[in-house]
């Protein structure tokens, strides 16, 4: 089986100097699945931008393979992101509304990285834009809020997009509670994909699980 495309050097640098979260080894995991989604011809879709870090990953992909990423997020920042939590970031607050908005950073990011025509971002809470969402995708990274509300909203919405043969990629799966950070909601929705019958898992990095949708039952 041929490896998946790696990033290009300027690409992994981009993605290394983004705000985020996400680890090198999950990124390039992440790549890798939606190099291989690409090949649908489909939109690979994105829950939870922030300031663009995984999204550079997803659009390096989606050059590769002729589609585009559109990601979806308010910009407001999810729970443990507001202020007085541990990933709080001041410098993404806006002055005037008191609010954080990490859409500027968002859009210097993708810049920076020079991708920004392989990009459709879509400012908006998740639920509501997969109401209005019409079409199948590629691919579904959901790495929102880690509420059981809304990772539950983002599977409820975005799954059953997925086209058949289409890839879900959780982030922040923790099985074992001793390392979960901001709760084990993405764990349940990953065991709850399984338990549909419509996705089988196909790789496991730390805390990315990358699933492939192969039937109804959503």
């Amino acid at each position: 089986m041929t490896a998946a495309p790696t990033p290009k050097p300027e690409t992994l640098a981009a993605f290394e100097a983004a705000k985020g979260f996400m680890p090198v080894n999950e990124g390039l995991a992440l790549h890798a699945a939606a190099i291989e989604a690409g090949a649908l011809g489909l939109p690979l879709l994105e829950v939870g931008t922030y300031c663009g870090r995984s999204t550079i990953l997803l659009a390096d992909a989606a050059r590769a393979a002729g589609t585009v990423v559109v990601t979806v997020d308010h910009h407001r920042g999810s729970e443990e992101q507001q202020p007085g939590w541990e990933y709080h970031d001041p410098t993404v607050v806006d002055p005037e509304v008191g609010l954080m908005d990490t859409l500027p950073t968002f859009r210097r990011t993708l810049h920076k990285a020079g991708l920004e025509d392989h990009v459709i971002a879509v400012v908006g809470r998740s639920p509501q834009v997969a109401k209005v969402w019409g079409g199948e995708v590629g691919l579904v990274f959901v790495d929102g809020g880690h509420t059981d509300e809304h990772a539950s909203n983002d599977y409820e919405g975005w799954a059953p997009h997925v086209a058949v043969g289409g890839l879900l990629v959780i982030h922040d799966v923790f099985p074992d509670p001793v390392d979960e950070w901001t709760g084990q909601a993405p764990y349940r929705v990953y065991l709850r994909a399984l338990a549909s019958g419509a996705f089988s898992e196909i790789s496991v990095t730390d805390s990315l699980r990358v699933l492939r949708r192969t039937g109804a039952g959503i």
